[in-house]
């Protein structure tokens, strides 16, 4: 066991691939709700494809991991100021863009429950989701791990760099064990919130962009990102047949629930290691498409409060049908909406807190 704390000495490039990336997750999250809210049945191929497109939100959970456990906050030297500086900058990323979609919500539904959704905290009450805002649950998710990651850096980083792979994998195996409690399996009879969602489930997700992180300069087959595409969509569709699990709102058994986790997990290995690891791509690299991936957790906050509203406005009902017209239309509007949240509250926010000598550090959290 190491003695000091392992921190990289220089910032490592930003990898527009990434970028990219962020920007079909965004999309694809889009996309399934979509299919789901207009009715498309998951029996058919594409059907059954875009059902398990929710893999999406594994990609940003590991994005998100790789990103941030590359640059982790260290504790040698300074490391009491890049902590201060990576829970500001994760605030600052986070919750401005995300309080402007609430509030925007809320005040067309002023019955839903406020508090949760405000702090963040929904997955944690009974009934806490609420209608326009359903989709945020992976952010709650998504916070805790930013919340830890500073503790796991601290536990971790006194270990050498196979150890540390070690015991992420095996964080991430015993992680699975999460839905077989008595008390997560019982939770949605008992009318308790619904702990099967609940951070635990998911480390096999941001273990997946940790390790990334940590095998990062591994030299591994650079195939287009049109092949690994091509692997992610046979898992999500082998993920979407009847046999695999449930779809829809059906409440999973915690064996269905550990089959979709693993899915994810390759879902997520398809599409997020390539890149992280150096592969190259005209794609994902683009410029249309690294833009739209700059934009992207706007586009997440927001596709769904669109697509609420899409559906009146094309004189169309939920669960009828007309997938395209209604993916167009929620694309179409959602983008514009997301450019607006990004340009006006998340670059003001995150340009404050970079410029501020207060929570200035070397090594950057976001």
């Amino acid at each position: 066991m190491s003695t000091q704390s392992y921190a990289p000495t220089t910032r490592r490039a930003f990898i527009s691939s990434l970028e990219g990336l962020r920007a079909i997750a965004a999309l694809g999250v889009l996309a399934t709700h979509v299919a789901f809210q207009t009715g498309m049945d998951p029996a058919t191929t594409v059907g059954a494809i875009l059902a398990r497109f929710d893999f999406f939100v594994a990609v940003f959970f590991a994005l998100s991991a790789f990103v941030l456990w590359r640059r982790r906050p260290r504790f040698t030297g300074d490391g009491p100021k890049n902590l201060t500086s990576y829970y500001c900058k994760r605030f600052a990323r986070i919750m401005p863009a995300y309080w402007v979609t609430v509030i925007a919500v809320l005040l067309f539904i002023p019955s839903g429950p406020w508090l949760a959704n405000l702090t963040l905290t929904q997955i944690y009450w009974t009934e806490g989701l609420m209608t326009g805002l359903t989709h945020l649950w992976s952010l709650c998710v998504e916070v805790a791990f930013y919340l830890v990651l500073p503790l796991l850096a601290w536990f971790l980083d006194k270990f050498d760099q196979r150890t540390r792979i070690g015991l992420i994998g095996a964080g991430a195996i015993l992680s699975l064990g999460w839905a077989w409690i008595p008390l997560v399996e019982s939770s949605f009879e008992r009318g308790l919130p619904n702990l099967q969602i609940w951070p635990p489930a998911y480390a096999c997700w941001f273990a997946v962009g940790m390790i990334a992180a940590e095998l990062e300069g591994l030299k591994i087959p650079r195939l287009p990102f049109t092949v690994w595409a091509i692997f992610a969509l046979v898992i999500a569709w082998v993920a979407g047949q009847e046999w695999f699990g449930p779809l829809g709102l059906i409440h999973p058994t915690p064996a269905e629930f550990t089959l979709r986790i693993l899915a994810g997990t390759l879902f997520a290995i398809m599409l997020v290691v390539p890149f992280a690891l150096g592969t190259p791509s005209r794609i994902l690299g683009s410029d249309a498409v690294t833009t739209l991936g700059t934009w992207s957790y706007s586009i997440f906050l927001w596709h769904l409060p669109v697509l609420t509203i899409v559906f009146p406005l094309l004189g169309v009902s939920v669960f009828s049908g007309h997938f395209l017209l209604v993916l167009v239309a929620t694309v179409a509007l959602t983008i514009p909406v997301a450019a607006i949240s990004y340009t006006f509250v998340e670059k003001p926010a995150l340009d404050w807190v970079r410029r501020s000598a207060v929570f200035h550090s070397k090594t950057p959290g976001a």
